[in-house]
């Protein structure tokens, strides 16, 4: 559980609340527990956090945009930039990503936070979703 949202707080939850009736149960269970992060949970779960890497294939200016754009957003924010990318075609990632950073940099403090927390319930519930997809079961206790 700690590897699909790297707080303490949510994987316990998660634990807490087990068994989970059926895999749609397990994932709107994933998404409502991160809502109750408090602000140290978040911390801890953004902290974790790293920025992907662009494809192999980006072209050296795109690599080093994307570089640049990481670095003044965790000097702006503290933390690194989080983006739940599900349904953005591969070839189109980087731009997104891109595109994402310089309007976030824009927003404030208190709403970036925000909006870094949707991400990461987003990203939880994706990377749980791909882990029991790729048929990386659980111990039906730990459902």
């Amino acid at each position: 559980m700690l590897s699909c949202c790297h707080s303490t707080r949510w994987a316990e939850r998660m634990a807490a609340h087990r068994p989970y009736p059926t895999t749609d149960a397990l994932l709107a269970a994933a998404e409502e527990a991160g809502y109750d992060l408090a602000g140290h949970d978040l911390d801890e779960a953004l902290a974790a956090e790293c920025p992907a890497p662009p494809h192999p294939d980006a072209p050296p200016a795109a690599r080093t945009a994307l570089r640049a754009a990481h670095a003044a957003y965790e000097s702006r924010f503290g933390h690194a930039f989080v983006i739940s990318l599900e349904g953005v075609r591969p070839g189109e990632r980087l731009d997104a990503v891109l595109a994402a950073i310089r309007s976030r940099l824009g927003n404030e403090p208190d709403e970036e936070r925000a909006v870094a927390a949707d991400e990461l319930r987003r990203l939880a519930r994706s990377r749980l979703a791909f882990a029991l997809a790729r048929g990386l079961t659980f111990p039906r206790a730990d459902l």
